[in-house]
């Protein structure tokens, strides 16, 4: 047997274990000699998921089964030396596949793809085949929403105090915006950021197919996000940019795919190497990475909310009271350059956030629970869509959804407001894109108490929350 068609080690291994699965399982090989070719030729081919299909090709070739057992449908799936049939990685992206094309899934039998309308038939090994009925109908279920199939989410109660970082979190889940918490050790900042997919709304329909394919793709479990709970990743500070992005070979996704809908976390976020800071700048405006390879060029979907910790400072208590700082300017202004101007500018977001003193901590539990922040979320959310409707008419049709002009427009800003707007950005030397998301999150916080004007409290609101007292000084400032 040989295979062509730009064949990785896996694909070419697969002769063995289909040669072996066939006779294992009562079938004879040809006694000539056996080519598959995998079409197209210019298109690199990886991983065990051609066992299955190669073996009903010459089964069904060789008048061992009928044809009826491959017309119309995408099979895929690894043998094994005695027949068996194993689950691959990425059967979810398979099924939807299969799904578009019109066509019937067959695969492992396991736990059917949550797809409406889609036929799926499981093989646990080629000897099934020998039967009038071969394959096991899997039964597609729609995927149950909510929280009950999963472990329990932390809840913001385990936090007393932090008030003003909770209120922070609530708009960022409100309006989906990045945020930069900074604070010295034992503050808390990962603690609130970890707690914060409890606020955020289920994933819809959409939302949680798009996202369950990224982590089929990847290897990773779909579970929790079939049961409508948004990802929350939180790669080490050592991560690559392959290893945030995406690459390899074959290409996998990057941990901006797998937060595709949900939370992408960034702890010690002056701990990563600049350049691969550097690189969330595309994915934060687009929504999307892409990849160019010598083997392909993708795009994969990255819609994400960026959550990022850092320490004001390499000993990490610049403006603690209770810690002197040991940095020298120079050293903290080296500490934040990591992070680079271009990528602060894209946070709409930031904050101080000071330890706690010990009787708040002792009184841990009794804080500001997740519910409550979750309900003022939705209630902005569910302002918003309708808010949007009613200006849709209102904005020209040549501006897109986002765009400056919509965000001015959106806001309602009467001459005090305006005025006080360019007080504030004049004095903090706001670039346009800074007063854009600052205009976003005055938006945002007008949305959460029901209001259809942007007032000068709502503005005094977003602008306390771009603040960046942490920056720079140091023990010899």
């Amino acid at each position: 047997m040989s295979i062509v068609g730009m064949a990785d080690t896996a694909v070419k291994e697969a002769q063995e274990r289909v040669r072996a699965g066939i006779k294992a399982s009562g079938f004879a090989m040809p006694g000539e000699k056996v080519v598959v070719n995998l079409a197209p030729g210019n298109l690199k081919k990886t991983g065990s998921g051609f066992d299955l299909p190669i073996a009903f090709g010459i089964l069904a070739a060789t008048g061992q089964i009928p044809e009826e057992a491959v017309s119309g449908r995408l099979i895929v799936g690894e043998l094994s030396l005695q027949g068996n049939v194993r689950p691959i990685i990425g059967s979810l992206a398979f099924a939807v596949c299969a799904k578009k094309r019109g066509l019937a899934f067959v695969t492992a039998v396991q736990e059917p793809a949550p797809i409406q309308g889609l036929e799926q038939l499981g093989v646990r090994g080629l000897g099934m085949l020998h039967l009038e009925e071969p394959f096991e109908e899997l039964i597609s279920k729609p995927a149950s929403k909510g929280t009950d199939a999963v472990s329990p989410l932390p809840d913001y109660r385990d936090i007393a105090g932090h008030d003003i970082a909770k209120r922070a979190l609530q708009i960022a889940a409100a309006g989906e915006h990045g945020l930069l918490m900074m604070g010295p050790p034992g503050s808390g900042k990962t603690m609130l950021a970890s707690r914060l997919v409890s606020i955020l709304p289920p994933l819809t329909d959409e939302e949680t197919m798009e996202a369950a394919v990224v982590h089929s793709v990847a290897g990773e479990d779909v579970q929790s996000i079939l049961s409508g709970v948004r990802p929350f990743r939180s790669p080490h500070h050592s991560a690559t940019t392959a290893g945030l992005l995406g690459g390899g070979s074959p290409i996998k996704p990057g941990e901006v795919s797998l937060a595709h809908c949900g939370v992408l976390f960034l702890d010690e976020l002056s701990e990563f190497r600049a350049s691969t800071l550097q690189s969330l700048r595309q994915p934060l405006e687009s929504g999307c990475v892409f990849l160019t390879r010598a083997e392909a060029s993708l795009r994969l979907p990255a819609r994400f909310m960026l959550i990022a910790a850092s320490n004001p400072c390499p000993c990490g208590y610049l403006g603690d009271v209770s810690h002197a700082c040991t940095c020298t300017s120079a050293q903290v202004r080296k500490y934040h350059g990591k992070i680079g101007g271009p990528l602060i500018d894209r946070i709409a977001l930031r904050l101080d956030v000071d330890r706690l003193p010990t009787s708040s901590v002792l009184s841990s539990g009794g804080g500001t629970d997740s519910e409550t922040l979750r309900k003022g979320v939705m209630q902005a959310r569910a302002f918003a869509q309708k808010r949007r409707q009613a200006e849709r008419s209102k904005v020209p049709s040549g501006d897109a959804p986002g765009s400056p002009r919509e965000v001015i427009a959106s806001c309602n800003l009467d001459e005090k407001a305006h005025r006080f707007v360019n007080t504030m950005a004049e004095g903090d030397a706001l670039s346009g894109r800074g007063l854009i998301n600052t205009l976003k999150v005055s938006r945002t916080i007008a949305d959460i108490e029901g209001s259809a004007n942007v007032t000068e409290d709502h503005l005094a609101e977003a602008f306390s929350l771009r603040v960046d007292s942490s920056i720079g000084g140091g023990a010899d400032a």
